[in-house]
């Protein structure tokens, strides 16, 4: 005959009577809750005024979104459920739920303060020697925005339907005005009608002038390059005596195009190409990894499609680190942030760039592996010094470091962690959700990183 352990709900006690008791040692949130509470909290502890009821502490909340993330549990409805739940959660709760509307009020409260406590685990991290930051990667990816691109309206279609909107306002004020009123469907309101459409020409008016302020910017940009193209081209004519080669440049187009965006869900987020083919609706999050440790060094979230203008963002943040954390010897990107003007900055910043200029053929000779590029005895140009760097078997080994360092990140906060679509909206309050996220990961990785004593205690 079988034999089965028995089902028994009734007992007293099935909990441990200490929280200290519910989770193993090298459990994640524990090391979450002491990695936390170790932290400069004063900043969060003062802008609780003391009126009221008793508040739950910063450090609390704080760590449940951590975990949260951490855990892929993103929603503050979810956490809030996840505090009855799960073990995990309730120990770092001390057994208590706070509300989901507590946990967002918090995390879009203190948003702009989750940079400061990103810094703070940093030097955690270094104090522990988890890494020297000696290395470092630079990537971005594509992460979906809290608005669908179906919500985009081009300024092409908002003029044609600005003037379909206004010509039926008009049409039924003249059938509101009218004596008979048998043109009018049964069931129709011609007053809510009416608002209605009004109400979208409000909304469309809206993203046109925030289109044309959007294009005025641009033009400005445009038109101080095409006068830079011009100088240097005259600058070129003078000290040759001739008249340069090509076609001269092109002077840029003004105005809105067509075919300029506007989302009416999320203003500030923008159609981008995402891997696989398609358009969606995105921020595009960058991240600078530190290749010995993969802990992520600098968060940063931008409106750009483009990462050519990265770099040298990247570098001012990095240089405001504090001591230890603010000068990597060197610097890993791919062909998209490749630019003669990225290199010169990182060479300002004492930084080596290797940033590929192109793609490597694939399955190339069996030889190429081994072959020494033959000494430069000229001096060379800093993207030339850089080339014959990347061609150097030291080189190729150094660059080959990006690959499984920054792209494994990505890949584990998008499907291991699930963060992949924001929960917050506008470039701020994603950019501070983007840096609660990285912070979540830096935490579970550091955790395992820890000393393998530690880990077993």
């Amino acid at each position: 005959m079988s034999r089965f352990r028995p089902i028994d709900r009734e007992t007293d006690y099935l909990l441990p009577p200490s929280v200290q008791d519910w989770l193993p040692e090298s459990h994640l949130a524990r090391y979450v809750v002491d990695v936390v509470e170790g932290l400069d909290l004063s900043e969060l502890e003062r802008a609780y005024t003391g009126r009221g009821s008793e508040a739950y502490h910063p450090a609390l909340l704080l760590s449940l979104l951590i975990y949260g993330y951490a855990t892929g549990t993103h929603s503050s409805r979810k956490i809030e459920r996840a505090t009855y739940d799960s073990l995990a959660f309730r120990f770092i709760a001390c057994d208590q739920h706070p509300d989901h509307d507590t946990l967002s009020h918090f995390r879009r409260r203190f948003g702009e303060h989750f940079a400061a406590i990103f810094v703070q685990v940093l030097q955690v991290a270094r104090e522990n020697q988890l890494s020297r930051f000696g290395t470092v990667s630079l990537d971005g990816t594509k992460m979906h925005a809290n608005a669908s691109r179906h919500s985009a309206l081009s300024y092409g279609h908002a003029e044609k339907i600005e003037a379909q909107l206004k010509a039926e306002v008009q049409e039924m004020l003249a059938l509101a005005e009218a004596a008979d009123q048998s043109m009018v469907p049964e069931g129709v309101s011609l007053p809510d009608e009416i608002q209605r459409r009004e109400d979208r020409l409000a909304a469309i008016a809206r993203a046109k002038t925030a289109i044309q302020a959007r294009a005025k910017e641009r033009d400005a940009h445009a038109q101080a390059a095409y006068q830079a193209q011009l100088a240097q081209r005259e600058a070129r004519q003078k000290a040759s005596g001739k008249k340069p080669g090509g076609k001269p440049p092109t002077p840029p187009q003004t105005g809105p195009r067509a075919d300029d965006q506007f989302n009416l869900t999320d203003a500030e987020s923008r159609i981008m190409k995402v891997a696989g083919g398609g358009f969606e609706q995105c921020y595009n999050a960058q991240a600078v990894v530190d290749s010995e440790s993969m802990l992520i060094l600098l968060p940063h979230l931008t409106q750009a499609g483009n990462d050519k203008e990265q770099i040298e963002p990247a570098l001012a943040a990095l240089q405001a680190l504090p001591e230890n954390l603010n000068h990597p010897q060197r610097l890993l990107a791919d062909t998209g942030y490749f630019s003669e003007k990225n290199v010169e900055a990182c060479h300002a910043a004492a930084i080596e760039p290797l940033i590929a200029v192109g793609r490597d053929a694939h399955h190339p000779d069996w030889r190429e592996r081994f072959e020494e590029p033959a000494p430069r005895s000229l001096p060379a140009h800093r993207v030339e010094q850089m080339k014959h760097r990347l061609k150097t078997q030291a080189g190729r080994a150094a660059y080959a470091l990006r690959k499984q360092t920054v792209e494994p990140v990505f890949g584990i906060i998008k499907s291991v962690m699930g963060f992949r679509q924001f929960l917050l909206r506008g470039l701020a309050h994603a950019g501070n959700e983007w840096t609660l996220v990285c912070l979540a990961w830096n935490l579970k990785r550091m955790a395992v990183l820890r000393p393998r004593s530690v880990q077993m205690a």
